[in-house]
């Protein structure tokens, strides 16, 4: 399926629809379904081989099925066309997969994603491909869980980014009552397979970010790493949903040193919910970032306004102070 909307150069002012006062890069997309309605969550965007490729959370087209992760294509950023479905390939994620997380390493696209519908026994899967559309399974999958007594061992929202010689991998968790959602960090040496014993969990002794905000409510979820001003030297930032869905959920900013160690950019949201009779009244969620080959950045994130009943995704473009904050480029 393919939302139409003008074809433009990726960032490029247009008339349209908005996020508060910038502009989005095209119409929220979303897959259609049978009750007319379209739904699409969880948005990891990358550009390999000459386009950019979308992989999302889905819902299945049989009644009755898990979720899968849906993988689109676009040339501008703007419209999006459907082009293929990652369905369950083991026993490890058969009640269904989401949330997927790409990285791009050594011209091999590499697709970490969860495990659904096993409660604390969520886990991170990892999957790989040369053409961004087949993929083959990792035989040692599920690859990761975290470790320490602050979490109750799930891990979902796997977002990814190449930090020297190791890959940093970002998780959320939850605390072992199931309650607070919280986020980890992990990393794996950057010319391994990226297999189960290739992960050293890093936040052994309490998460990366807790909720501690008003805002962000019982749930610190959906990390998504970018490099500040776009520059592969650029310190670490990371971008995360504050909230459970709907409450509103609303997007936040953190940097690090290290990658283990994050301070918060600021304590309002970078990104808040719409206002009423806007298309994200219900929520702004779950970023994920893409650094583009000309260094320009792009935050890409879901939206509704019927209490999660559709999701739409949307993407806008990131501009850089001279100080390193980022902000939504409104021209």
């Amino acid at each position: 399926m393919t939302q139409s909307s003008t074809s433009t150069s990726p960032g490029t002012s247009r008339s349209g629809p908005t996020v508060g006062s910038a502009p989005l890069l095209g119409e929220p997309w979303g897959v259609d379904r049978a009750d007319g309605t379209r739904w699409a969550k969880d948005p990891s965007v990358v550009r390999f081989q000459g386009r950019y490729l979308m992989y999302f959370t889905l819902r299945p087209e049989e009644p009755g099925a898990g979720l899968c992760v849906g993988i689109a294509e676009s040339r501008d950023l703007a419209s999006w066309e459907l082009v293929a479905r990652l369905h369950p390939g083991g026993d490890y994620d058969a009640k269904g997969l989401a949330a997927p997380g790409a990285v791009v390493v050594a011209d091999v696209l590499h697709l970490f994603y969860q495990s659904y519908g096993t409660g604390p026994l969520d886990s991170i899967c990892h999957a790989t491909s040369t053409d961004g559309v087949t993929f083959e399974r990792d035989a040692s999958n599920p690859v990761f869980r975290p470790q320490g007594e602050w979490n109750c061992g799930r891990a979902i929202d796997a977002d990814l980014v190449v930090d020297g010689d190791r890959l940093l991998l970002a998780y959320a968790t939850r605390d072992p009552e199931m309650r607070e959602q919280l986020v980890g960090v992990a990393e794996a040496p950057l010319g391994s397979g990226f297999g189960r014993d290739d992960w050293r969990d890093l936040s052994l002794d309490g998460p990366a970010l807790r909720p501690e905000l008003d805002w962000e409510g019982e749930c610190i979820e959906a990390p998504a790493f970018v490099r500040e001003g776009g520059r592969p030297d650029g310190g670490l930032v990371m971008f995360y949903a504050g909230a459970y869905n709907n409450v509103p959920q609303q997007i936040g900013w953190a940097t690090s040193e290290d990658g283990v160690t994050w301070t918060r950019g600021t304590v309002e949201p970078f990104l808040p919910n719409g206002a009423p009779g806007t298309w994200n009244s219900s929520e702004s969620g779950h970023p994920g970032v893409l650094t583009d080959d000309d260094g320009r950045t792009y935050l890409f994130f879901q939206g509704n306004d019927t209490g999660g009943r559709t999701n739409l995704l949307a993407g806008a473009e990131i501009v850089w102070a001279a100080d390193g904050r980022p902000a939504l480029r409104e021209d």
